[in-house]
């Protein structure tokens, strides 16, 4: 984002509003700080940072590569140009009962690095995918973080993207249930290398009897789901909880 320093009086307003704190008032005008934005696009929106005179603007060919992923990962509402789904991840994992991606006998994966107020970096990133990637994690396709990686099967962020900054986004796959212990502890191993904060998801289906065969995993590994989890019910049955042989 940038500022117009014609219209600028600067009043300071803006100035708690960045989310990575950003912008400063020097001699009497707001500056953005080009390298710690994150191109949220918050002090650009007037319903949110009530700017007197509008002079925040969005920097011209904001959209391109490589800065862009920054917009694309860091505003909600924009679209992002590679899955065409806004967002930072992908809408599937949060609606299972929708789209039946995830079936009885296997785990949804989500670990969304970064938060509003800190942010993180693809270099994180590349921490985390790398270290899944070596124990063959297949990471979702229709995920955007995905389509930045250059090397899947190793989980190399492109270079090009690597000094690029943003809010959050989210690393998803799927797999075997049995695989569950060997995932968690290699996330809870890549953890201790992040310079960022992470949140967990963990999806599954639950079985005919009403348990949920992740529990007794966790409860050994010392893992205590939030007691707020997220459960969709729906108003009917499931599009889909057990996966046909010919899908697999």
């Amino acid at each position: 984002m940038l500022v117009d320093q014609e219209k600028c009086i600067g009043c300071g307003v803006c100035v708690p509003y960045c989310p990575a704190a950003a912008i400063s008032v020097v001699d009497e005008k707001a500056s953005i700080d080009q390298e710690a934005c994150l191109e949220c696009g918050n002090c650009f929106r007037n319903d949110v940072v009530p700017c007197p005179t509008e002079a925040f603007y969005e920097k011209p060919g904001i959209y391109e590569e490589p800065r862009g992923i920054r917009r694309f990962f860091s505003d909600p509402t924009t679209t992002h140009s590679v899955t065409k789904v806004p967002g930072r991840g992908t809408e599937e994992v949060k609606t299972n009962d929708v789209t039946g991606r995830i079936c009885r006998g296997e785990i949804g994966v989500a670990v969304e690095l970064g938060r509003p107020c800190l942010g993180t970096s693809m270099t994180e990133f590349e921490k985390m995918t790398t270290a899944l990637a070596a124990i063959g994690v297949v990471f979702e396709e229709a995920n955007p973080l995905t389509q930045l990686l250059i090397d899947k099967k190793k989980g190399i962020i492109d270079p090009k993207y690597k000094n690029e900054k943003l809010v959050s986004a989210i690393v998803e796959f799927s797999a075997p249930i049995e695989r569950l212990t060997k995932i968690m502890e290699t996330i809870k191993e890549a953890a201790k290398s992040l310079d960022t904060v992470f949140s967990l998801d963990l999806i599954c289906c639950f079985e005919a009897d009403g348990t949920l065969p992740v529990l007794p995993v966790l409860q050994n590994m010392g893992i205590k789901p939030r007691v707020n989890s997220k459960v969709n019910l729906g108003l009917g049955r499931p599009y889909k909880i057990i996966r046909q042989p010919q899908e697999v």
